[in-house]
């Protein structure tokens, strides 16, 4: 990345960051980085940013379990970049859901080298429910694909879940289980089992980071700024509407392509996958 001092990034994250504190590090290898999360500090450092004359990129530091944060922080940028533009840019996510999957797996076949019988357990801090379902996704396509035949999830925010978890595969025969984070994390809670490392070396994320920035600040030099992509991140997240369902119950509507549809929110979802 360039030395250039006018351009500000900033490393925003939620729950797969222990809410921005586990990107400190990585902002100390980026240089003019910072890290934060959504929220009025955030929009607070954007705006002082901007008000210095720097350009600021802000990279979603997710590995796909979070766009409901992506488009917040498109929300906070969107007006912001109203009144400074050409100065304010959102870059890509830092990594989409197959990643991860790819990642897990690169952990699960370290650990099945070590020990062919292991198990891994992945872990990650509380959210909701759609992001903690879609990390058992992920593991179950991890184990699908024959690293390990035991790869469970832990949603664990200290020690005594953590060991909850552990003491499950341990029932289910388990004998030598290794841990590994499912986001940006150093390090885990103490626990009955082997750490296998975070999920990718600080070096790693670091180059990730500057991939981003360096295809943000291009993007934005051609106009795009990325954010309307941002907006639309969580878009089919969470719960599904049926429109069929929907058709003709009274609900208030919206546009799609220029034809309206009719919601209802007093019913039941369908879940989107």
């Amino acid at each position: 990345m360039s030395s250039d001092q006018t351009v500000r990034v900033v490393l925003v994250g939620g729950h797969e960051s222990a809410e921005g504190a586990d990107l400190t590090r990585f902002a100390l290898d980026v240089e003019g980085a910072i890290a934060a999360s959504p929220g009025r500090a955030f929009h607070n450092t954007v705006s002082a940013a901007l008000a210095e004359g720097q350009t600021v990129v802000v990279v979603p530091m997710t590995f796909g379990r979070n766009p409901t944060m992506v488009a917040d922080t498109a929300k906070t940028l969107k007006w912001l970049a109203a009144k400074n533009p050409g100065r304010l840019a959102l870059a890509a996510p830092f990594g989409q859901l197959d990643h991860l999957t790819a990642w897990l797996r690169t952990a699960a076949n370290a650990a099945k080298r070590d020990d062919p019988d292991s198990a891994l357990l992945i872990v990650a801090g509380s959210s909701n429910p759609f992001d903690e379902a879609e990390l058992h996704r992920t593991a179950y396509l991890v184990a699908t694909h024959g690293a390990l035949d035991e790869v469970g999830v832990a949603i664990a925010d200290d020690d005594a879940e953590l060991a909850a978890s552990i003491a499950r595969l341990r029932r289910l025969g388990a004998e030598r289980i290794f841990t590994v984070p499912a986001g940006f994390a150093a390090t885990l809670p103490d626990a009955d089992a082997e750490f296998a490392g975070a999920l990718m070396s600080d070096a790693s994320v670091v180059r990730v980071i500057h991939t981003r920035v360096r295809e943000a600040l291009a993007a934005l030099v051609d106009g795009h700024d990325g954010i309307d992509d941002g907006l639309m991140a969580d878009h089919g997240h969470g719960y599904a509407h049926s429109h069929a369902f929907e058709e003709g119950q009274g609900g208030h509507t919206h546009s799609h392509g220029g034809h309206a549809h009719s919601h209802n929110h007093n019913h039941a979802h369908t879940h989107a996958h």
